[in-house]
């Protein structure tokens, strides 16, 4: 059931997927599922939707935690793919024109294709493929640090793109007229 912090996302470019096997962000972090998604620029639908589950996760918190307050500039998950990473340095090519939004959940997120069968294999969803996702917003307040973050519940493939890092071996690539000289040890 949705909520008011749960979107589900237009068309999107997926980078940094972690969907099968959860992986920790730093040495001696908890590992965790995640995916980082390149949301265009043009998405308007997307982005107010994003704008307002995190207004949503804000009311949310103070609701909750009554007599607490949220910085005036309170951390974001939302980055501006054509500024500077939170660190300071500079997003990749492929971020530009894009907002870049990092989603992840302790819990393996639902992994369909387009008509919503399951997805299996690890390999069909990589860097650099576009699908949807569905994100839930919430306020993390710990040891002092406040922000908003987005949990990584669904990832739906919509169709294969470009890999992002490392290549795509095809079958082809094997034909080039190789002949193994130990060929006679095998048999």
């Amino acid at each position: 059931m949705a909520t008011a912090t749960q979107i589900t996302t237009g068309r999107v470019r997926f980078s940094y997927v972690n969907a099968f096997t959860p992986r920790a962000a730093q040495e001696g972090a908890q590992p965790k599922y995640s995916v980082t998604l390149l949301i265009p620029k043009t998405d308007k639908n997307t982005i107010a939707k994003i704008k307002a589950a995190i207004e949503a996760a804000k009311t949310a918190y103070l609701q909750k935690h009554s007599g607490k307050k949220l910085p005036s500039a309170l951390k974001t998950t939302l980055h501006d793919g054509d500024g500077e990473r939170p660190n300071g340095g500079e997003f990749g090519p492929e971020c530009k024109g894009h907002y870049v939004m990092t989603c992840s959940s302790n819990n393996k997120p639902v992994i369909v294709y387009a008509d919503k069968t399951p997805i299996t294999e690890a390999s069909e969803l990589y860097s650099g493929c576009y699908g949807r996702a569905i994100v839930n917003f919430y306020v993390y307040d710990t040891n002092g640090n406040k922000g908003v973050s987005a949990g990584l519940n669904g990832i739906m493939k919509l169709s294969d793109g470009e890999p992002l890092s490392g290549g795509v071996v095809t079958d082809s690539d094997w034909d080039d007229d190789f002949e193994d000289e130990d060929d006679d040890l095998l048999s």
